[in-house]
């Protein structure tokens, strides 16, 4: 009775980690965004009120994966505002800039600290990595560079989008999405399969990268 008391704690609090792993990806397309174009400064700032609440959470045990998970999110944040808040315009640097926190969170994953925080990280940047894979691979790169000069004004940008959505809606467009998205789902599902908490954060970054892009994509339909 015991085991399956202990079994099925752990498996409420995988599934708690999965999903704020989903949620914190989700967070910047509607939170962060408005905030990093209109003030990219106070962006950036936020990024230091993220390494605080997840250091005080951190050093709680009963918070610890609470703030384990919002110091790999606080890298996440520290890149979008750095990217969308100046250097936008540019897709070559968008994943060096996402990347900035690689090699601390490969080096802590390391020496074993913080790796549901760290996971996360990963998990996100692989995400991350596999959509301007798509974007690379379907050339829409330049449609990128388009609406960041138009700043998104919608009588400017909604042609670029629809022009955009024709060169993704293609043979090749197709095929190259439902390949991507398969290596997700791949990759999330063996995470899945593990027991260690910081596999579910890593899945849960991954997964919703696919419910992100889905967004974008909506968006671009319907403007």
């Amino acid at each position: 009775m015991l085991g399956l008391t202990l079994q099925h704690n752990q498996e409420r609090r995988a599934w708690r980690v999965f999903f704020t792993a989903s949620f914190l990806v989700s967070v910047p397309v509607f939170f962060q965004a408005p905030i990093v174009r209109l003030f990219p400064e106070i962006s950036l700032l936020l990024t230091f009120f993220w390494v605080g609440l997840g250091w005080f959470l951190y050093q709680r045990p009963q918070s610890r994966w609470w703030g384990d998970i919002i110091l790999g999110f606080s890298w996440s944040w520290l890149a979008g505002s750095i990217y969308w808040g100046w250097l936008r315009s540019e897709p070559l640097i968008h994943l060096p800039v996402e990347a900035i926190g690689l090699p601390f969170a490969l080096w802590c994953v390391w020496r074993g600290w913080g790796k549901i925080g760290n996971f996360f990280y990963l998990g996100s940047l692989l995400g991350t990595a596999i959509t301007d894979l798509y974007f690379y691979l379907v050339n829409v790169i330049p449609y990128w560079r388009e609406l960041m000069t138009v700043d998104l004004d919608p009588a400017l940008a909604s042609p670029i989008f629809k022009a955009a959505l024709t060169q993704v809606q293609t043979p090749w467009g197709i095929s190259w999405a439902i390949v991507l998205v398969n290596i997700l789902l791949a990759v999330s599902w063996w995470s899945l399969k593990k027991m260690e908490l910081h596999w579910w954060a890593f899945a849960g970054a991954v997964l919703s990268t696919i419910l992100v892009d889905s967004l974008f994509w909506i968006a671009a339909y319907l403007a």
